[in-house]
């Protein structure tokens, strides 16, 4: 089995674990001291696009060995001439031509448009405890950078705070809590969406939202994701929260009402229950028809007032990516998140997940071949974002392209998380008060954060002044930490699109194309249809040389 390097010296970055293809540890730890990519990012910004130790290094590439079929086996074209997409007043001058000039800005939807400062959206943050530790952080520098946050399934179902009567939410303390902090920063670019699970649709979600918020929120339906295929999973180590998630309908494994596996806990033998949702949210309706339920659902949500409703699919088959696409077009939908298998997770078996569905790059190839034969049929295709062990600029580009012109945006879980853990667990270290509130995991700063950046808020993070400049010394004072690294590390994943896509010669979103990648093995050509790198514009090079 290939394996990825675990050290990267050109950046002077490295992985405490084993790095996947997206470059972050398989096991993301919320207390880790360093030092990947994204987690240096999210200090550093945009620095580290470059090597360190200017002055006195030279760097050359390493990523020459080329094996399988993955997104690091896709490469991005570079040229010489031309620019698509300048806007306004902007020529094809080398003055205009240039990295700061490419707009980052994206939209989707159908009749009510979404924009986003950069095409990113973070993954699903539901029911597992770190999404709810770490959400101020996550949804401030969401709404403070511009890009869409998705609130996952079985937030309410899992709040002993919440409240049903004969199963409708009356009171939803930490969904509400989750909502307002991000439209508290919210400028008119990004969302805040939730996604709603056959328990959260049984609970009335949809319902309450619809009352309380209006058209503030989109709403999100959700098949599947890449992690796995069954529901959501969550760990609970209290027998009596066990037995309250089963009283709301959840499935609890093992059963805590059994007398044995009270029996089994109370003596050490069991110390924690697992609980699980239901599979997914279609179902054969009375005639059998599959398509006709999904209909009257999203039919039923309009009713409610919904103007914006998307859907969340997995790494199923290539009948169920068929029914995704075609089902969310007819509907109209605004968006079709399609998350691939290398995706990340909170809680998902661990051998499933590295054994069931389709690839990442398989099942986003397939969707470019499918969304195209709805197009050739004169189909408006609903707009569609890529998800699956995604997380650098490169990746973001790669993932629009291969899916253009139908691809918006990118679909990105853990690395989008990981700045809202370094900057609790900073803001914890330098204000021991805060510490609790924060879950922040360090008594101090690590030594070498300290000795290479500096030891207060405004020397380690490079937006710091950026944000400030945004949003006033005052409320700098107010957000937490980790919403000012979110904010970097989205100003260094930017940066690094802004350029790939100069060098592509794409200065908007909408331009970037399919031909802006080649493949860099047969394998990879074969499985994406994108050319072998050689081959691309290799008759046009002959004429030149034959003419």
């Amino acid at each position: 089995m290939f394996q990825y390097k675990k050290n990267n010296d050109v950046l002077n970055t490295a992985n405490r674990g084993n790095p996947a293809e997206s470059g972050l540890c398989t096991l993301c730890r919320a207390d880790c001291k360093g030092k990947c990519e994204t987690w240096m990012s999210s200090m550093k910004g945009r620095k580290l696009l470059y090597p360190r130790d200017f002055g006195t290094v030279t760097a050359g590439s390493s990523n020459t060995n080329h094996v399988g079929v993955c997104y690091n086996n896709l490469r991005i074209q570079g040229y010489n001439y031309g620019a698509y997409g300048l806007r306004g007043s902007l020529s094809n001058e080398a003055d205009d031509c240039i990295f700061p000039n490419v707009s980052l800005e994206t939209e989707f939807g159908k009749k009510v448009k979404t924009k986003s400062r950069i095409p990113v959206m973070t993954g699903a943050l539901g029911s597992t405890f770190i999404a709810q530790k770490y959400w101020e952080s996550f949804a401030t520098g969401a709404a403070l950078v511009g890009f869409p946050i998705v609130i996952g399934e079985n937030v309410v179902g899992v709040d002993k705070n919440s409240i049903l009567e004969k199963g409708r939410i009356k009171k939803a303390p930490e969904l509400e809590r989750r909502i307002d902090g991000y439209l508290k920063y919210y400028d008119g670019y990004g969302a805040i969406i939730v996604q709603m699970n056959v328990e959260d649709a049984r609970n009335g979600v949809a319902e309450y939202l619809i009352e309380k918020y209006g058209d503030k929120v989109v709403i999100e339906l959700k098949w599947g994701q890449g992690a796995k295929d069954i529901g959501g999973e969550i760990q609970v180590t209290s027998l009596e929260y066990a037995a309250f998630l089963k009283e709301r309908g959840y499935i609890v494994d093992p059963d805590p009402t059994r007398p044995e596996v009270r029996e089994a806990f109370a003596n050490g033998a069991i110390k924690s229950f697992a609980r699980h949702s239901r599979l997914g949210y279609t179902n054969l309706n009375s005639s059998g028809e599959v398509q006709q339920d999904f209909m009257d659902a999203t039919a039923y949500l309009r009713k409610l007032g919904y103007k914006r409703i998307t859907l969340k699919t997995g790494s199923y088959g290539m009948e169920a990516l068929a029914m995704a696409i075609r089902f969310a077009t007819d509907a109209e939908l605004d968006l079709l998140t399609i998350d691939g298998s290398g995706g990340g997770t909170g809680m998902s078996p661990w051998n499933m997940m590295e054994t069931w569905g389709v690839p990442s790059i398989n099942l986003h190839a397939k969707t470019y071949e499918y969304a195209q034969l709805l197009a050739a049929k004169g189909r408006d295709v609903v707009d569609i974002a890529f998800a699956g062990g995604l997380a650098r600029e490169d990746h973001i580009f790669k993932a629009l392209a291969l899916g253009a012109p139908f691809t918006k945006l990118v679909c990105m879980g853990r690395s989008l998380m990981i700045p809202g853990f370094l900057g609790a667990n900073i803001e914890g270290a330098l204000y021991p008060e805060r510490r609790e509130r924060l879950n922040g995991n360090w008594d101090s700063l690590p030594k070498h954060i300290s000795e290479e950046f500096g030891a207060t808020p405004e020397e380690i993070f490079a937006g710091y002044f950026d944000l400030k400049n945004k949003i006033g010394a005052d409320e700098m004072k107010k957000i937490p930490l980790g919403a000012i690294a979110v904010w970097t590390l989205a100003d260094k994943l930017g940066a690094g699109l802004q350029q790939l896509m100069a060098g592509a010669r794409r200065f908007q979103v909408s331009a970037i194309s399919r031909n802006d990648l080649f493949a860099a093995n047969r394998e990879t050509e074969r499985e994406t249809g994108v050319k072998y790198l050689t081959d691309v514009d290799d008759e046009a090079a002959k004429k030149i040389l034959n003419a």
